[in-house]
């Protein structure tokens, strides 16, 4: 690994998981569309030199499903999977204060840390589905790597959605913009990085493995690997007004469609590749592919056929190949990596982020992608 300054969060591999692509689009519409209030839904995821690095495993849970990492928060430190989410703000988790009985979650333990400072303020968020996650907030020093926090505002939950309990992690960490916090006014883990001096540069690099390949992947907090850029960095405007990593695709290309221009936004925490109805249409009809009236396309038995799909943002070409647009075979049947939760907007999530190696700049704003490296 090659770091151009900076702290690595590394991500690690679990396989037992099942994939479910229906399941996903649900969890878009439950977790993350209570955001998009500006938009139309038409229906129903630290610098070298200033400190220490650190290696914080990031598991590829199941098929390339959710990536999430271990993170150390409090005095002494207390460990918990928290899924690095693009498409959010918060930072959340499970802990001891409700009287909560999920099983298989890590439970902060405010008693048991040193450094924990009480807030009180309430957070609630309301989910799709009609279920809420809800607590307290808090303040603790939170770990990315070697990289000490202090005084990061948490939100210790009491109460957690049906979507979050039945899953494999304990809570977000959120990085998308402090704009869309649940409470307004609080830090995000990115604005505090900048703050307190413990990275150099306002950025941090994304690498999602793929499961075929082992899995895993990393973040790093104030710099990026190097060794996993397989082209040219093209820096591409984003328009965070409405609090997310947005840019403009100018065009989506498969054989001999070409769906035009669209808005997106890149988000590590949704698994697939969201797209406008009118594109995923496109999309279905170029691949001979069934829609199944929920979101998600199944696509022929015979997938041979298939073509590349080829993205053009700010002049330059990306593509995710043929190859990962099966995203589970369900009943004999091949369900498609590509749906839609019948928004406006397209949510370029791990199908495509996964194919690309991205650097997220919060000060311009704006994103560098390149190829990823074709040995990773």
């Amino acid at each position: 690994m090659t770091i151009a300054s900076g702290t690595a969060v590394k991500l690690v591999t679990n396989p037992n998981f099942r994939p479910s692509a229906s399941a996903q689009i649900y969890r878009v519409v439950q977790n993350k569309l209570r955001h998009f209030n500006h938009h139309t839904v038409v229906s129903i995821k630290a610098a070298i030199g200033v400190s220490a690095t650190g290696d914080v495993p990031v598991t590829d849970d199941g098929t390339d499903v959710e990536y999430y990492a271990n993170v150390s928060i409090g005095t002494p430190k207390q460990n918990f999977k928290l899924d690095f989410d693009t498409g959010s703000s918060d930072l959340w988790f499970c802990s001891t204060l409700g009287d909560s009985t999920e099983s298989g979650k890590n439970k902060y333990d405010p008693t048991k840390s040193s450094t924990y400072k009480k807030d009180g303020r309430p957070w609630k968020i309301s989910y799709g589905d009609g279920s809420t996650s809800s607590g307290v907030l808090g303040t603790d020093t939170l770990y990315l790597g070697d990289l000490a926090v202090k005084n990061q505002t948490i939100e210790l939950a009491k109460t957690i959605s049906d979507s979050f309990s039945s899953g494999p992690i304990d809570g977000l960490l959120g990085l998308a913009f402090d704009t869309i916090t649940t409470v307004k006014g609080v830090k995000t883990p990115t604005d505090n990085l900048v703050s307190q001096n413990l990275i150099n540069q306002p950025i941090f690099g994304v690498f999602l493995g793929k499961e075929k390949n082992g899995g895993g992947g990393e973040y790093i907090f104030g710099g990026y690997d190097e060794s996993k850029v397989g082209g040219t960095l093209t820096t591409v405007p984003v328009d965070n007004s409405q609090g997310f990593w947005g840019i403009t695709v100018d065009d989506l290309a498969a054989g001999s469609t070409s769906t035009g221009s669209f808005s997106g936004i890149l988000d590590t925490g949704t698994t697939l590749l969201l797209l406008p109805q009118q594109q995923a249409d496109q999309l279905a009809q170029q691949f001979n592919a069934t829609n199944n009236g929920d979101g998600t396309y199944t696509l022929p038995d015979d997938t041979s056929n298939l073509s590349d799909l080829t993205f053009t943002i700010n002049g330059a070409t990306f593509t995710v190949p043929s190859s990962d647009l099966v995203f589970e075979q369900y009943q004999g049947k091949n369900i498609a990596a590509f749906g839609s939760a019948g928004m406006d907007f397209a949510i370029l999530g791990d199908v495509f982020l996964k194919n690309n190696y991205c650097i997220f700049n919060t000060a311009d704003p704006s994103v560098q992608i390149a190829p990823l490296a074709g040995d990773v």
